[in-house]
């Protein structure tokens, strides 16, 4: 539950309802024009605009490189970084820090009841990540040292927004500090990934970057997406159906995490050189208990009110990004079995893309419009392109881990992926992009 505010301290972009008969309550506030200086009044603002640039940026560069692959030939574009290797490390510390930041700082001060940071202590973090994210894509093609100069700028400005809310945490004084600690620690995974991934990828070790890579993934990426989504999913239900409690019991918030771990842990012992019973022992081990945590999940999907969100769209998108979680563990476990019998080529790949693409995407989609919508001064619902691109979303997860699996058109099917992947963000970006820059449509601040 969240906790009360102390009456001295302003909520970010939230004000006390206004009166019958006030201005606000009569009429809309007229159409303002965009400004960039309206970025700086809002963390979420700022920090959702440049996630967004970051965001559509890597989409339309992962898109010509599956077309230059698929139809152009191999070697059309230039390479300075392996192509897949920029792809990891974008997807997974690029825009999601930033997204993560609006979040942080917005709903992170009221969780800790501690005052927020200013725009102008968080505004040169966000910057020289963006910046250094924007420079990486560009060097991966045309300069090494720029690509390792915009990475290091990146790192610096992500270290810089962790230090930032680590402060946050420190200073509160709650008892339950339990979600807000356990992002915080997913933090510091996050930067010790993206500065180990960097080194590694400058030493020339690919395979040491890319389990590093993973390690972020899982261990900072997912684990502050179910720390989120414990602490959210239940609620946001309870207020919208009344008729549904808010269940999330601290048992549910470790079965989340230990996924994570169990992934993380995974990642690690595939770089050791194990004995073939080892790796055998593993291998029936973990994939038992993926199967038997994404039955878990897909059931505690149903018992957070998967059937009864589907009436409300926007809710339905939260509900339907979660329940890829379960269906990601389950295809990573089936996938693990599979292979003690027969060869299954791309079951890892599969996997991992029915939980990044399919339940992060989804969530992202659903929580950054939700977010974006109450702090604008709109109504909070999905209006037929949001539904539309979500559910085009879908499609193109589907395609992506089909595509995994190979296949005589599977290189087509890639491109395909990558292209609607692209236009499906290029389209949700550019809308609310155009809201940040804006005053809130009803009049209030924030």
């Amino acid at each position: 539950m969240n906790t009360p505010q102390s009456p001295k301290r302003p909520v970010i972009g939230i004000q006390k309802s206004q009166p019958q008969g006030s201005p606000h309550s009569a009429a809309k506030a007229p159409e303002m024009p965009w400004r960039i200086g309206t970025l700086s009044r809002a963390p979420h603002r700022l920090s959702f605009f440049l996630a967004m640039l970051v965001l559509i940026a890597s989409g339309i560069w992962w898109a010509l490189v599956q077309v230059d692959r698929s139809f152009m030939g191999a070697g059309a574009l230039p390479y300075t970084i392996p192509a897949m290797l920029t792809h990891a490390v974008v997807m997974c510390f690029g825009f999601l820090p930033l997204f993560f930041a609006g979040f942080l700082f917005t709903a992170g001060p009221k969780w800790l009841n501690v005052e927020p940071p200013t725009m102008r202590a968080i505004t040169p973090a966000l910057l020289l990540q963006a910046a250094g994210w924007l420079f990486w894509l560009a060097g991966s093609m045309w300069s090494a040292t720029l690509a390792f100069g915009g990475i290091a700028a990146a790192w610096l400005g992500f270290v810089w927004m962790c230090g930032i809310y680590w402060r946050l945490v420190l200073r509160s004084r709650l008892d339950d500090r339990i979600h807000a600690t356990a992002i915080a620690i997913a933090c510091v995974v996050g930067c010790v990934g993206l500065g180990g991934a960097a080194l590694a990828l400058a030493l020339g070790r690919a395979d040491l970057a890319r389990a590093l890579v993973h390690t972020g993934i899982w261990g900072f990426v997912g684990v502050v997406y179910v720390v989120v989504a414990h602490r959210m999913i239940p609620f946001f239900t309870s207020s919208a159906l009344p008729f549904i409690d808010a269940w999330r019991p601290f048992w549910v918030l470790w079965l989340l995490l230990g996924c994570m771990a169990l992934r993380v842990a995974d990642v690690w012992l595939a770089m050791l050189p194990l004995p073939d019973g080892v790796q055998l022992a593993w291998a029936v081990f973990s994939g038992s208990v993926e199967l038997c945590a994404g039955f878990a999940l897909l059931w505690l999907a149903y018992r957070w009110g998967l059937v009864q969100s589907l009436k409300n769209r926007l809710l339905a998108m939260l509900h339907i990004g979660f329940s890829w979680i379960g269906i990601a563990f389950v295809l990573a476990g089936a996938v693990r079995w599979m292979s003690l019998f027969i060869p299954v080529a791309g079951g890892d790949l599969a996997a991992l893309h029915a939980f990044t693409m399919g339940a992060l995407g989804s969530l992202l989609l659903a929580m950054v419009t939700r977010v974006s919508c109450g702090h604008s001064g709109r109504m909070l619902h999905a209006d037929r392109l949001v539904w539309g691109l979500f559910c085009l979303l879908q499609v193109t997860v589907v395609m992506r881990v089909v595509a995994a699996f190979g296949g005589g058109l599977a290189a087509y099917v890639l491109a395909a992926a990558a292209l609607l992947w692209a236009a499906v963000v290029t389209v949700w970006g550019a809308r609310l992009c155009t809201w940040y820059g804006k005053p809130r449509a009803d009049g209030r601040a924030g």
